[in-house]
């Protein structure tokens, strides 16, 4: 039995195959999720005209095209200003407005590194995109709490993992960390159950659709055209240039940064790059705490990870407007973009389930999916497992809330891609694997591409 046959009772192969060519509906049709509670993002500031990078080429329009208007995308385009001062710098989002997708979505978390492999990317990363996020939020008024989290094992196996993960954390430069047992868990957070726990006090919250809106505002202060509704349908390049086909024109640059999220690997074929790999969505599902109930958590408590997964596993998540969440599950989406359970994109789907890589995976980690799905369909399997962390939570505390889409990187032999990953071809640099902490870590990241496009504009 493999995942995929667990999950046909509602979506078959051969249902897919008799499904109506109605159903399909271009990504760029999307009807924004109504899940989100975020401020709507400030306006642009005024553009400003820029020199191009070297007089040879003034006749291109733009240096550097950025493809995608999510927190990665605009951190690169704002620090691109300070490193290549006279560039000529454009941003192409396909939605009305930026951070519509990943970066909207997700659940504010800054993240402190305690999770990642001692030498990674994401380790190096998020631990100095940590520290950054909150300096940042702090220099321009943007809500945020360093409100630190427990890790909370319930039994004695996950209590032996522990210790793994502060032995992790101190490696990847953090301080602070304790292991707690009974009454000083419940120090911490009065209503946690569970065995003991690992406190780390690093970890914050915000609001990063206002972070991303900062950064758009000092990028197009700086001179950075952003245009939206401009979703991209393919390239023709030259020895000079590349030129950028979308729906809102065309546009010629030198080079082009992919940080197209949930579509990276799409837009990387377009290119005519093979990106070794697909992004398979997985929709991740929130439940509301009643708001008489917010009082059972204080900050934020997750449970100690499986370390076969990408996937934190069900947790508690004070937000930064007061209100408290628990979630998410991990279901495989039926579109690049589901938000929503009826969300159904039949050539997506079947994209992903004819893909070697995801039936690999499938044939591995079917069980855990099944529980996954069924966790999805059951608001009780859901709350049993919020009443591991949390013992007087009750069905009747908790309200269906809002979702988000992770883009996991699975390669062909259905490998889960854990690190980031950055992949240059010719004049372009594909931005293929950024989840979670991308947003923690945008700073660094941004950095990280400024670093990759120096190297190819020589």
């Amino acid at each position: 039995m493999t995942w995929l046959s667990a999950v046909g009772s509602r979506f078959s192969l051969r249902a897919l195959a008799r499904a109506s060519e109605k159903l399909t509906r271009r990504p760029e049709d999307r009807k924004r999720s109504a899940a989100s509670r975020r401020p709507r993002a400030k306006s642009q500031a005024p553009k400003a005209e820029r020199e191009p990078v070297a007089s040879t080429m003034s006749s291109i329009p733009y240096d550097i095209a950025v493809i995608g208007g999510g927190i990665v995308g605009m951190s690169f385009a704002m620090q691109a200003t300070e490193a290549f001062p006279r560039a000529r710098v454009l941003v192409l989002e396909k939605e009305d407005g930026l951070a519509r997708h990943q970066t909207g979505h997700n659940s504010g978390v800054i993240h402190s590194g305690v999770y990642y492999k001692a030498g990674s990317l994401k380790a190096r990363l998020c631990t100095a995109g940590a520290r950054e996020m909150v300096e940042f939020c702090a220099r321009h008024g943007i809500p945020h709490e360093v409100c630190g989290k427990l890790i909370v094992a319930t039994t004695a196996e996950e209590a032996h993992r522990l210790e793994d993960l502060r032995a992790r954390g101190e490696a990847n430069g953090l301080t602070g960390l304790r292991l707690l047992d009974g009454a000083a868990m419940r120090e911490v957070e009065p209503h946690v159950g569970g065995v003991r726990a690992l406190k780390v006090p690093s970890t914050g919250i915000t609001d990063y659709s206002l972070v991303t809106a900062k950064y758009a505002e000092i990028a197009t202060g700086r001179g950075v055209d952003v245009k939206t509704d401009a979703g991209v349908t393919g390239f023709t390049n030259s020895r000079d240039e590349v030129v950028v086909q979308t729906r809102a024109g065309d546009f010629a640059a030198r080079y082009v940064v992919n940080c197209a999220g949930l579509y990276s690997d799409r837009i990387a074929q377009l290119a005519g790059h093979d990106p070794l790999m697909m992004l398979v969505p997985f929709r991740g599902e929130y439940y509301d705490l009643a708001p008489a109930r917010v009082s059972l958590v204080r900050a934020l408590i997750y449970p100690v990870p499986d370390p076969a997964y990408p996937f934190l596993g069900v947790h508690f998540t004070r937000r930064i407007y007061g209100n408290v969440d628990a979630g998410p599950n991990a279901v495989l989406a039926f579109r690049r973009e589901g938000y929503r359970r009826t969300d159904f994109d039949l050539g997506e789907t079947m994209e992903v389930v004819e893909y070697s890589g995801f039936r690999a995976m499938a044939r591995k980690h079917w069980r855990n999916g099944l529980g996954e799905m069924r966790r999805s369909w059951s608001k009780r399997l859901f709350v049993r497992s919020c009443q591991r962390l949390v013992p007087e939570v009750r069905m009747e505390d908790m309200t269906a809330g809002g979702s988000g889409v992770r883009a996991q990187a699975v390669e062909e032999d259905g490998t889960l891609v854990d690190d980031f990953r950055f992949v240059a071809r010719e004049r372009f640099l594909h931005v293929l694997n950024v989840p979670s902490p991308a947003a923690t870590a945008s700073l660094p990241i941004g950095r990280e591409i400024v670093e990759m496009v120096r190297k190819m504009i020589g």
